[in-house]
């Protein structure tokens, strides 16, 4: 029983290595895609804070979310990107993101 064991747990660890890597990938995609949208659909928000912007909204972005705005990153931004960001903005732990980042962001000014 135990010999069997062992290939099954490496065979789930391998599964959460690929699944991890995917997830890596996929939000550094979406990363591409957010300073694009930003600038089009949220021109309140100051160059300098699309950093964090970026980070927070892909940081607390659902794996579907995450899908959406890698895609956009090969498609260019539109609507549906927008309502994508502002969907992870409305959120608090997006909200307490950006608090905590966007003082230091601004101090480099």
């Amino acid at each position: 029983m135990i010999r069997f064991l062992l290939p099954a747990v490496l065979l789930l660890s391998a599964c959460a290595d690929v699944q991890q890597a995917t997830d890596t990938a996929g939000r550094n995609a979406a990363k591409t895609a957010l300073p694009e949208a930003l600038a089009i659909y949220f021109p309140q928000v100051p160059k300098q804070l699309f950093q964090p912007f970026t980070n927070c909204v892909v940081d607390n972005a659902d794996a579907s979310e995450v899908q959406s705005l890698a895609a956009d990153a090969v498609t260019g931004a539109d609507e549906n990107t927008a309502d994508t960001i502002r969907s992870v903005l409305a959120r608090v732990e997006t909200q307490n993101c950006l608090r905590a980042a966007a003082p230091a962001a601004l101090a480099t000014l």
